[in-house]
């Protein structure tokens, strides 16, 4: 059965599966699902707890977020799970997390965690209860093209398109899922609320990590992984010596923060981080230039195509690139690329796939040697 309950009503007997995080968007989804006369199903992930995330806004997931997910539940009368998921979520996301940081790399945790709990467990989960699609609040559009398959396309709000972090979404998943919010601004959910009578409509939104408690992504992955916090030598483009940092799992690739080495002709910035010699190699912006990237674990579903646009950052705007196998070739050389990142492909709004950046490869355009 073929549920769209965002644009009309659902047909006999659809049931939907709403994964509700005690926000206001997938709240908002849980109510336009129950609008459309389906039976309506609401499950909320229990994935991690630090003790003051009871009492803390601005996370999801956890403590207070469950309790307002099934107020919302009671207020639309509609039935509520609550899934324990914390030890798949602990090996899956916040360990491959610190992993990534203690091998000098800068993950992408909310990929992470669409990749494996919120569409393989929980999809699993919905089927389980016998639904005909699983709604979640994220801001991109599932659009049916040409040939009748369901495409995955940035959100209509550029400022709240969340495309990037699916880029691992499968097409056997993309068929099962559903996102009503991907037409609309933030302050239209917020109405939408309001008018539904939903306590959460004011509520702020969640921290980008939702898994720290504090902000404090570091101190998480000390704990975790203590080598990453060991004293080092930061290093010249040519090994020699300039300063000391107080552990690699402050720094990423592209950061200038943090470096305190006087006497540079320039500003300095972090070009690669050696965590088994414990070193920061550093330089000046244009050390940062790169002009192709080799991406590991490919995720397409869209049609391969050479010439496309690529994001590297969750906030960068895409650039022109090319398609080369396992790698990406850029129009212009881009700066700061971090291994770890995502690599997400885009044809105009339609999202093709993307994987995780490897390795980066030094620019040898004049831009680069002149920036």
């Amino acid at each position: 059965m073929s549920v769209d309950f965002a644009l009309t009503p659902a047909p006999d007997g659809a049931r939907i599966v709403v994964a509700m995080s005690g926000g206001v968007d997938s709240s908002v989804v849980a109510a336009l699902a129950q609008r459309s006369g389906a039976e309506v199903i609401g499950v909320t992930l229990q994935l991690y707890d630090h003790g003051a995330a009871v009492k803390r806004t601005g996370s999801c997931c956890a403590g207070q977020d469950i309790y307002d997910a099934k107020a919302v539940a009671d207020r639309l009368g509609i039935a509520h799970y609550v899934l324990d998921y914390e030890s798949r979520f602990r090996t899956g996301v916040i360990d491959k997390f610190a992993d990534e940081y203690a091998a000098g790399r800068t993950p992408v945790p909310c990929s992470l965690c669409n990749q494996g709990v919120k569409f393989v467990d929980l999809i699993a989960f919905a089927r389980e209860l016998g639904a005909d699609c699983l709604a979640t609040g994220h801001y991109v559009r599932r659009v049916i093209g040409d040939g009748g398959r369901a495409e995955l396309h940035k959100g209509a709000d550029p400022a709240r398109d969340q495309s990037y972090f699916l880029y691992g979404t499968t097409r056997d998943q993309l068929d099962f899922l559903r996102f009503p919010l991907g037409d609309l601004p933030k302050s239209d959910v917020r109405k939408l609320a309001e008018a539904e009578g939903l306590a959460v409509a004011a509520k702020p939104d969640s921290q980008d990590i939702c898994f720290v408690p504090d902000g404090d992504y570091a101190s998480l992955v000390k704990k975790l992984r203590p080598e990453t916090a060991a004293p080092g030598d930061i290093v010249d483009l040519a090994g020699r010596v300039i300063g000391a940092h107080q552990g690699v799992v402050h720094f990423t690739v592209g950061q200038r923060r943090g470096i305190e080495i006087g006497g540079s002709p320039d500003p300095l910035y972090v070009v690669r981080i050696e965590p088994e010699a414990r070193q920061l190699v550093v330089g000046p912006r244009r050390a940062l230039a790169v002009d192709a990237v080799s991406v590991a674990d490919w995720n397409w579903i869209g049609e391969t195509q050479r010439e496309v646009s690529v994001k590297v950052r969750s906030l960068a705007a895409p650039v022109p690139a090319a398609v080369d196998s396992h790698r990406i070739l850029f129009e212009r050389a881009e700066y700061g690329v971090a291994p770890g990142q995502a690599a997400v492909v885009y044809d105009g709004t339609r999202l093709l796939g993307g994987g995780s950046i490897a390795a980066t490869e030094a620019a040898v355009l004049e831009e680069a040697a002149a920036a």
